[in-house]
């Protein structure tokens, strides 16, 4: 075959550093998530839903095959915190946490995944983010160290 053909769906999770609701402002995270939808569009990583609460944020997207995963987390961290702190001074030390949470998805459960990332503050109202993310890694097989999960 002379073509590569790929297809990676990720789910992407990571909170603001040591959970600070830095996001309370709904005007701001819907900035933040258009904002990071454009970060991933310039690494050609097809952004199908991003979205969050206060303190975290999802982002369901392609994986370009042509970046590893940590540069495009790497990435959309880096470039959307110094796009918050130029954009609102009032949030001049904001800061993600250092790690992330990467998880494949088949596109055929995007449906399911878009609609969980929407609902996001229904979904927080009852579930904090150290939950739902303890029960993603579950979900995953994914085993997690609460001694350097959280920062």
């Amino acid at each position: 075959m002379s073509q590569s053909l790929v297809h990676n769906s990720m789910h992407l999770i990571w909170s603001t550093k040591g959970r600070t609701p830095w996001l309370k402002d709904k005007a701001i995270r819907e900035r933040l998530h258009s904002y990071l939808a454009g970060i991933a569009q310039q690494m050609e990583c097809l952004p199908y839903q991003i979205g969050g609460v206060e303190d975290h944020v999802h982002v369901y997207c392609s994986l370009s095959k042509n970046i590893a995963l940590k540069e495009l987390v790497m990435n959309l961290k880096k470039e959307s915190s110094k796009w918050i702190k130029k954009e609102y001074q009032q949030l001049g030390d904001f800061s993600w946490q250092s790690g992330y949470g990467g998880f494949s998805i088949s596109y055929s459960h995007g449906k399911v995944l878009r609609s969980y990332i929407i609902n996001q503050e229904e979904h927080h109202a009852t579930i904090s983010f150290q939950d739902e993310f303890r029960e993603i890694c579950k979900k995953n097989q994914v085993k997690i160290d609460e001694q350097y999960v959280w920062d």
